[in-house]
């Protein structure tokens, strides 16, 4: 350390101490440092001590002296105010370094403690992977999958398949039935007790067969059963017809020999007949959503294809529905053994809807479903996947013409370009998929955030299909129907189908246009500097002219490049544009249509009243609903003034509506406009009387009006 008398004497005394202080400072930090560093290379040293190139004891011992010798050099030239300074300085030094290192040591026991924790939970998973018979290979190919645990189906399953008995799965739509055959079976051939009987070499017959009602579920229990079977090396096709799909390359393959065939029924049957097909080495037998099967009409083909089997007592047969209706019990009577499993996740309830699904109703008129899905899309969709059911196949064509960058799905199309399709949808090239039931049984597609059903399906279970076309895995979803008032009834498909539906209006144009400027204002954002001085000076002439605020002229550009030049409102009852929703009360009860109109005709013209569409009435049975365009709400609304106890507002949310009201008398009522069981006085006649406007007969003997507006009467729709 430098002596005071190295100074330059021109130095101040006060300079010189601040001088000789500021170097005791900084001599005393390095100093410290270098303590801390020979401390920590001495618990180095101890914990490595067979390294030879860790300091040796001596080293360090060395080092403290040095270190001793140079404070003993500063206290000798400190005075006792520099003394106390520097205990200072070195003791809060040196306790952090102590903290410091506790709390490193504090954090990797946390960090081991945690980790020893984490490993039991994941093995105390009774659904755990590790807890199965399953091998190495198909392990890993769980793994890739990222699946380390079994459904419920799964796991209650796996061990008696694995055992080589019978079963019947009864599981809800979504929760892994296919997987649930396809590892114990794949396992039970390679490693378990067909492992001795399996067939090997050119030419040889398959062991497994499995059934499906329909080509696409054929193809998507294929793709996973390849997947698998690849990984235990094990060989299998799939058969299926229709759509332009040729017979030969499946020949060809079941010539050479595999040991799995997947198939639709109809296809399979057809190369039994052909002599392309051999049971004779089957050991495994699985029917998959054979409820399916017997919709669609397959009873004696199945009956068929299980029945050419040399000696059933060898055969193991597996049978996995959502549903066990009359059919599928009687199959199981006839070719199950005595012995067989049933594992029901389902139990004696009637089957319900995914509990993981948003069930969501609104009300829509047929003629403005077009407008108003691609705003559904736009606000409910999450940026998933949507799919779209229609009724008729026609309808689906037209409808994925309308929505931006949707494909249909029906059985007039093509089969090869109905796997392009699906294909596509499920690799996110376009994100809309429009669909007949032939998406609605089975197809696992990933990411589908939304179902769209434009009309309430005829059949309950038709709706718990499609709505479990989402929400699948433990996801969640949402599920939206369109229905008209007048001609749904709700809540007996709330009943059967186990949901309690929301009752939410259409979106609002205004609501979709200003979410959708969020992201147009993002967008402008993100436009590099350079374009300014191109429209610079056309933006400068157009604030200058055009008589807006800067704000007001950038909002008109924000809305022009979405697509927006104006917009429209939605009525709330049937969601029709440039329509607003009006609330009638008469100061009376008001049971039917007829009366409604009649209050309207006292205080509007006759050409005003036919104007309004979707009169229906509410549940409370105090007034009725209706739409009316936008330019007539103030005659509408001036009019009341003409009409004692007559009240008329613009509905801001809608009351709870009367749904389509059951039959009055033997054969229903008529009259009244339609939709309903006619008049409550009895005017109108029968079940065949004119339908009130527009003539026609009623369908059924549910009454109700049947031309003009008057729909389908009491015509059971479910």
């Amino acid at each position: 350390m430098p002596s005071l008398a190295a100074l330059p004497e021109t130095l101040s005394p006060s300079s010189e101490a601040l001088t000789t202080k500021a170097k005791k400072m900084k001599n005393i930090t390095s100093e410290t440092v270098g303590l801390g560093s020979s401390i920590k290379k001495e618990k180095k040293s101890k914990k490595n001590k067979t390294t030879p190139q860790t300091d040796s004891p001596s080293d360090s011992e060395k080092s403290e002296k040095k270190i001793k010798k140079k404070r003993k050099a500063s206290s000798d030239t400190d005075n006792d105010e520099g003394k106390s300074d520097t205990s200072e300085l070195v003791e809060p030094i040196n306790l952090k370094i102590e903290e410091s290192m506790k709390k490193s040591k504090k954090k990797k026991m946390k960090t081991a403690e945690a980790d020893e924790e984490a490993e039991p939970i994941k093995e105390d998973n009774p659904n755990a992977v590790s807890k199965f018979k399953i091998s190495e290979p198909l392990k890993n190919a769980l793994k890739a999958k990222g699946i380390e645990a079994l459904f419920p189906i799964q796991a209650r399953t796996f061990e008696s398949i694995y055992d080589g008995l019978d079963l019947i799965g009864k599981a809800k739509t979504g929760q892994g039935k296919t997987l649930a055959f396809i590892l114990p079976v794949l396992e039970s051939l390679i490693n378990g007790p067909e492992k001795v009987s399996r067939k090997t070499g050119y030419g040889r017959s398959p062991t497994i067969l499995v059934l499906l009602p329909t080509r696409e579920l054929a193809k998507q229990v294929y793709t996973d059963f390849k997947y698998y079977g690849d990984a235990v090396g094990l060989s299998s096709c799939c058969l299926y017809g229709g759509g332009g799909a040729s017979i030969s390359p499946q020949t060809v393959q079941l010539k050479r020999g595999v040991d799995i065939v997947v198939g639709a029924v109809g296809r399979v049957k057809d190369h039994i007949e052909r002599g392309n097909l051999d049971l004779c080495s089957l050991k495994f037998r699985i029917l998959d959503e054979a409820d399916e099967m017997l919709r669609q009409g397959f009873v004696e083909d199945v009956e068929y294809i299980l029945g050419k089997v040399n000696d059933a007592t060898k055969v193991q047969t597996v049978l996995f529905s959502a549903t066990l209706p009359a059919w599928v019990n009687h199959i199981a009577s006839k070719f199950l053994k005595p012995n067989k499993k049933i594992v029901d996740l389902v139990g004696v309830q009637v089957m319900k809807a995914s509990e993981n699904v948003r069930h969501i109703i609104m009300p829509c008129s047929w003629s403005a479903r077009s407008q108003l899905i691609p705003d559904i899309i736009r606000h409910h969709s999450s940026g998933g996947r949507t799919i779209v059911f229609t009724e008729t196949k026609d309808y689906c064509s037209e409808l994925s013409g309308v929505l931006e960058g949707a494909r249909p799905l029906h059985g007039d199309i093509q089969q090869s370009v109905r796997e392009a399709t699906l294909a596509g949808f499920r690799s996110g090239k376009f994100m809309t998929l429009v669909a007949t039931n032939v998406a609605a049984r089975g197809l696992d597609i990933n990411d589908v955030q939304l179902i769209i059903q434009c009309e309430p399906p005829r059949d309950v279970e038709d709706y718990i299909h499609r709505s479990g076309r989402t929400g699948r895995a433990g996801n969640s979803g949402v599920a939206i129907t369109l229905y008209e008032p007048r001609k749904a009834n709700i809540s007996k498909l709330e009943r059967e189908a186990g949901v309690k539906f929301e009752h939410i209006s259409a979106p609002q144009p205004a609501d979709i246009a200003k979410a959708a400027g969020g992201d147009a204002a993002e967008a402008i954002i993100q436009v590099a500097d350079s374009v300014i001085p191109v429209f610079k000076s056309a933006a400068e002439e157009l604030l200058n002219t055009s008589g807006l605020t800067p704000v007001e002229l950038l909002a008109k550009a924000l809305a022009k490049s979405i697509g927006y030049t104006e917009i429209k409102h939605r009525s709330l009852l049937s969601s029709m544009e440039n329509h607003v929703t009006l609330h009638l009360e008469a100061g009376r009860p008001v049971y039917t249509p007829s009366f409604a109109y009649g209050v309207l005709r006292r205080f509007l013209p006759e050409e005003k009243v036919e104007s309004i569409q979707g009169l229906a009435l509410t549940a409370d049975q105090r007034g009725a609903v209706f739409d009316v365009a936008m330019e007539d709400v103030d005659l509408f609304l001036a009019g009341q003034e003409n009409a004692t106890g007559v009240t008329l507002e613009v509905v801001k949310e809608l009351p709870q509506l009367q749904e389509r009201e059951q039959p009055r008398g033997r054969f229903g009522g008529g009259g009244g406009r339609g939709g309903y069981g006619g008049d409550r006085r009895g005017s109108g006649g029968g079940g065949f009387s004119r339908g009130g406007r527009g003539g026609g007969f009623s369908r059924g003997f549910g009454g109700g009006g049947g031309g003009g507006r008057g729909g389908r009467g009491g015509y059971k729709k479910w």
